[in-house]
């Protein structure tokens, strides 16, 4: 299935709107995660625990996206976003949306 960010798709059209879809996830670090970022931020540089959670956050926002869109019958997903936020103290939800579209090659 074909991700993009854009609102076109170069070399296709788009042949019926079907709407909305997102995928979801909430992650978390554990205490000794936690612990070893705080002590990070002290001395600052890139909390890589935290960068390396995100990534697959976002991963996983994508795949639950692909699944959603795929039950709707679509062929593609387009203006693909990211949106984040804290959900609790040690809590980071992830969401990944756009809209399911069906797609046909041009001539």
């Amino acid at each position: 299935m074909l991700v993009v960010t854009t609102a076109e798709i170069h070399g296709y059209e788009i042949t019926e709107t079907i709407g909305q879809v997102f995928g979801i996830t909430v992650r978390s670090r554990g205490v000794l995660g936690n612990m070893g970022a705080g002590l990070k931020s002290i001395i600052g540089g890139e909390i890589k625990q935290y960068t390396k959670m995100l990534e697959g956050a976002r991963a996983h926002a994508v795949e639950r996206l692909v699944e959603n869109a795929k039950a709707m019958g679509a062929d593609a997903v387009v203006m693909m976003r990211f949106d984040s936020g804290e959900v609790a103290q040690s809590m980071q939800e992830v969401v990944a949306y756009g809209t399911a579209v069906k797609i046909a090659r041009r001539a």
